[in-house]
């Protein structure tokens, strides 16, 4: 079966669906910074694009669980992954430049 990548959302109830598990089954899988689980009702609000995923630690978690290379997660979560937009780190503007053009070139392909 086929992850849905037309949102973050879609793509959790797709993986969530493939493993035959109700929204209470994953969000108890995935904790927070304080470790306590998630809700369901947080869950159904990702699952249907009304929040995003708070936190990079989210993101891993999810990826792990369902065994998904997190980078599809973050693309489809809009965001960066923190190792590479860690404040301090020196990046000049034309490694940026170069980052994102390599990227719409690999797109287009």
């Amino acid at each position: 079966s086929k992850l849905d990548t037309s949102s973050f959302g879609r793509a959790i109830i797709s993986a969530r669906r493939q493993l035959s598990w109700s929204q209470k089954d994953l969000a108890g899988k995935i904790l927070k910074e304080d470790g306590q689980p998630i809700t369901p009702q947080y869950l159904n609000d990702i699952e249907h694009d009304r929040r995003s995923p708070s936190s990079d630690h989210m993101v891993q978690q999810l990826a792990s669980v369902f065994d998904i290379n997190p980078h599809i997660l973050y693309w489809l979560a809009r965001r960066v992954p923190d190792d590479l937009a860690q404040p301090g780190v020196n990046v000049s503007p034309g490694q940026i430049e170069n980052a994102f053009l390599a990227f719409r070139r690999e797109l287009k392909k």
